[in-house]
């Protein structure tokens, strides 16, 4: 098991891989957070109080995902391109999860396998058919 610790480091290393990133946090599978946060200096464009409720809500996103694993293959990432940020789940082992999220004007692509790299200890593979 990875330590708080630890995953607060890898947190701050994929905040650290471009200046447009906004946050990286680490979500429990019942949607808790455990690690990570803003970057220094910014303020979250959602109210504190949705916070919970969006991270909840990424967590049952995520196992429910899992159902079409075996036919279309497990979920790497998604992402979510809206008008005033980019967010991107990465899925965890345990069904937690990383959230991500960067200015519109990163490179998304190049970002979020930057992310898969630094996160490739913290993955499940295990499957459960």
């Amino acid at each position: 098991m990875v330590s708080v610790e630890e995953l607060e480091k890898i947190c701050q290393k994929i905040m650290q891989l471009d200046p447009k990133m906004r946050s990286a946090r680490i979500i429990s599978n019942r949607g808790h957070l455990v690690a990570g946060g803003m970057k220094e200096g910014l303020k979250s464009l959602e109210e504190t109080k949705h916070d919970e409720m969006m991270f909840m809500e990424l967590a049952l996103r995520v196992r429910m995902r899992r159902d079409f694993d075996k036919e279309l293959g497990r979920v790497h990432f998604a992402m979510s391109y809206r008008e005033k940020v980019i967010i991107m789940s990465f899925p965890l082992a345990d069904d937690d999860v990383l959230l991500a999220s960067g200015e519109c004007e990163i490179d998304f692509s190049k970002i979020a396998f930057a992310i898969m790299d630094l996160i490739k200890d913290l993955r499940d593979y295990v499957t459960t058919f």
